[in-house]
């Protein structure tokens, strides 16, 4: 990894038991110019599995190791879940670089949604200069990140950031260009983080019998939430 970036420029609270470490490996660049960057991004094949965030000046490429891959897959599934039986949308990014010029910023995400704004920019392929920010960014960091993630999201305009660390879900929702720290997602107010945490232990142990208790379970909620709503009207 290393060997590619010198030839490309030039330049040389406790909620479930936590996932063993490492995570993630990570190479943190400093003094990087932008075209810098870009010249690594391009050098780079695009079936490769490590991720870059470069953030004005410091490049960080993570290599994502078995542990931080099955957080992530697992929330990813926790989300297509919620939205499927919310009856919601959902146009999903992936890790697609999120590249802003004007803020000298670029990030290859663990995963990001448009759930809002699906309607948007469905069928189509998102131009992030023209383009509103995804609905949430999910991000795992197992292992020490240099990345000030909160602030580079932030000055992203992304509404509402999820971050894992092997053992807390932490929960931010944009307010007045800063995070604020929310004990609730505010796209699935009703879902309770011990949810999520419940969803990991059992996955662990089996995904299938794990995506199946969620999936009745959150159709009971929906069912129950429904009945309630039309009770009161």
């Amino acid at each position: 990894m290393v060997d590619a970036v010198t030839q490309a420029t030039g330049e040389t609270e406790t909620a479930i038991a936590q996932l063993p470490v490492p995570g993630e490996k990570r190479v943190t660049l400093h003094g990087l110019t932008w075209d810098g960057y870009l010249k690594i991004l391009d050098a780079l094949p695009q079936s490769r599995a490590a991720r870059l965030t470069y953030d004005q000046g410091m490049l960080e490429i993570t290599m994502p190791l078995e542990n931080h891959e099955f957080a992530l897959r697992i929330i990813e599934l926790f989300i297509r879940i919620l939205v499927v039986e919310l009856g919601m949308k959902i146009k999903t990014m992936g890790s697609t670089t999120m590249n802003r010029e004007d803020l000298k910023r670029g990030s290859e995400p663990d995963c990001a949604y448009y759930i809002q704004h699906q309607p948007q920019v469905a069928g189509r392929n998102v131009d992030f200069a023209i383009d509103p920010p995804p609905d949430l960014v999910v991000e795992v960091d197992i292992t020490h990140t240099d990345i000030d993630k909160n602030r580079f999201y932030a000055s992203l305009g992304v509404p509402e950031f999820w971050r894992f660390n092997g053992r807390e879900w932490r929960i931010f929702q944009l307010q007045a260009g800063e995070y604020v720290e929310q004990s609730h997602s505010p796209t699935f107010s009703w879902v309770e983080k011990d949810d999520l945490y419940r969803f990991l232990e059992q996955a662990q142990q089996d995904e299938v019998e794990a995506e199946l208790a969620l999936r009745a379970w959150a159709r009971e909620k929906v069912a129950a939430m429904k009945s309630e709503a039309s009770s009161e009207a």
